[in-house]
């Protein structure tokens, strides 16, 4: 997918879980934020009335298709559409766990178009008890993460919900991007015992088949989470979330061998947490612009 001028957007949300937050970008390192910060869009749906980790891809038939978070412990995820990221649809609470035994929550979905296939990979963390025992007590408050997902071509049907990562490791966050020689995901460590809560990534020749997670991209000086990845002028931005500091962080490399922090380039407004990028169309980041002024 290209576009004849572009810009990129991030989305994020602020606090417990406010809303959508908007930011823009032209060179990935300074982010200006949409309506002086304020949600573009606040959380209508699930018992808690969150809205979280928030994901918004620019699909093929040009929509962007937004998922997130929508409480702690629900078995469902949240979804909206929109064509320019300001007039958005009625939002849908997607029952994509609700069907699985002992199954404890759906966090940080995502969104990633399989051109291949021409289908949308859903995907999320869940912990299902009495899975993986073998890392059982390594996590937080019982948690025991892995990846899942469904596929759709249009949201409105989808397939079972099936395992999508096991990398040997409690882990969430997931996000897949397209590498020249295949596919990438992203994701978080999350063992607590020994202390993880770091960024890998693993690859694959399609985004159903991962191996080996890498050793970490991010420090073990601090607790890392909620990355979202792009590649930008042949360098890999990973962004992610210092949730323990309250802001966000980046990390980057020319060669996924060789990874540089360069949080301290980064100009994001103050607060942002766990969010995503996306490339979109120079006209509608100006119509956004324009809209809030």
């Amino acid at each position: 997918m290209t576009y004849f001028m572009e810009e990129l957007v991030f989305c994020y949300f602020k606090g417990h879980g406010d809303g959508l937050h908007l930011a823009t970008s032209t060179d990935g390192y300074r982010w200006r934020a949409i309506n002086n910060d304020a949600p573009v869009l606040r959380p209508l749906i699930g018992v808690e009335c969150i809205m979280r980790d928030p994901c918004v891809i620019y699909g093929m038939d040009g929509n962007y298709h937004l998922v997130w978070t929508v409480g702690w412990n629900e078995r469902g995820i949240g979804y909206a559409h929109s064509q320019d990221l300001i007039r958005w649809s009625s939002q849908e609470y997607l029952p994509v766990m609700e069907h699985v035994e002992n199954a404890r929550n759906c966090w940080a979905p995502e969104i990633f178009f399989y051109e291949k296939a021409e289908v949308y990979i859903i995907h999320w963390s869940s912990t299902i008890d009495g899975h993986f025992p073998e890392t059982q007590p390594y996590g937080d408050d019982g948690y025991n993460h892995r990846l899942y997902y469904v596929l759709t071509k249009d949201f409105r049907t989808f397939s079972e919900t099936k395992l999508l990562y096991d990398g040997g490791f409690n882990s969430i966050d997931g996000n897949i991007i397209k590498a020249d020689d295949g596919y990438l995901l992203f994701l978080k460590n999350e063992t607590l015992m020994p202390p993880q809560k770091n960024i890998r990534f693993a690859s694959g020749l399609s985004p159903f088949s991962f191996g080996k997670a890498s050793e970490p991209i991010t420090s073990q000086h601090y607790w890392a989470e909620g990355p979202s990845a792009i590649k930008l002028n042949n360098e890999w931005l990973v962004y992610f979330d210092k949730y323990k500091v309250n802001q966000l962080g980046l990390v980057r490399s020319i060669d996924l061998k060789h990874w540089e922090d360069a949080s301290d380039e980064l100009e994001f407004p103050e607060g942002a947490q766990h969010g995503s990028v996306v490339r979109s169309p120079y006209n509608v980041i100006a119509n956004l612009i324009n809209h809030y002024g």
